[in-house]
């Protein structure tokens, strides 16, 4: 028996992989964040799946589940939304199950910020503008950040950042990036990333917050702030340099 993580992606249900979605069909066990886990995902499951929504329960709880599954020999889709290997509170699941000697696997799936850049259709990483991501959140209702993780000193590279988790506190989240990008830097806010109800908001660090409010924008959204939001001049890469393979 193994526990499968499972990337589920961030919202549209065809942009789950083909890996993630026969696993969902192969295993009579299915657990998911109800809340951020499309429902159109579960259609996959097979007819007689028990379906587990984790939304409400602890983490004591979700392992426990995943324990009797394993004492019963069935498999285990665990479904995250986005990509698990960032903030998915994967870890711990996993540091549970090692003691408990239950296997696990991991399969990737799109990331929020990899959604949020397509709804952009821009490219995080620029030649000559910007060739760093940096992925982050804050600690608002939260685990504290590791000290040298905030704002202020992430933002001293003037590296594109993403923010998680974030656009509830916006205001400070501006406030933290202005001394070190400037009121004038480009950022966008993309909520509900591929999904029907998607919404991108287009600013600088001076005007977003506004927007933000003004669009009642509380959760599921990502923030990116960087020069390559609007980066127009800049070098070909040298990926098609005629002197690339000289």
């Amino acid at each position: 028996m193994t526990v499968h993580f499972i990337g589920a992606g961030p919202g549209a249900a065809d942009l789950m992989t083909l890996r993630g979605r026969d696993l969902i069909a192969a295993c009579p066990v299915c657990l998911y964040a109800g809340s951020l886990v499309p429902p159109e995902v579960l259609t996959w499951c097979p007819p007689d799946a028990a379906r587990i929504d984790t939304a409400s329960l602890t983490l004591d709880e979700i392992v426990a589940a995943m324990a009797e599954a394993h004492a019963a020999g069935r498999d285990v889709a665990r479904l995250h939304s986005g990509d698990p290997s960032v903030f998915s509170a994967m870890a711990e699941q996993m540091r549970r199950l090692d003691a408990l000697g239950i296997p696990y696997r991991v399969t990737p799936g799109v990331p929020a910020f990899a959604a949020a850049a397509a709804a952009l259709n821009h490219e995080l990483t620029v030649p000559a503008v910007g060739q760093t991501v940096v992925l982050t959140r804050t600690s608002a209702r939260a685990t504290p950040m590791p000290p040298g993780e905030d704002l202020a000193t992430l933002g001293r590279s003037r590296a594109t950042i993403v923010l998680h988790l974030a656009v509830q506190r916006i205001e400070d989240v501006v406030a933290e990036l202005v001394p070190n990008y400037g009121e004038d830097c480009p950022v966008a806010v993309v909520a509900n990333a591929s999904r029907a109800d998607e919404l991108v908001l287009r600013g600088t660090l001076a005007t977003i917050a506004a927007q933000v409010r003004a669009a009642g924008i509380r959760r599921t959204a990502v923030i990116i702030a960087g020069r390559v939001l609007t980066a127009e001049s800049f070098p070909d890469s040298h990926l098609y340099s005629p002197n690339r393979c000289r």
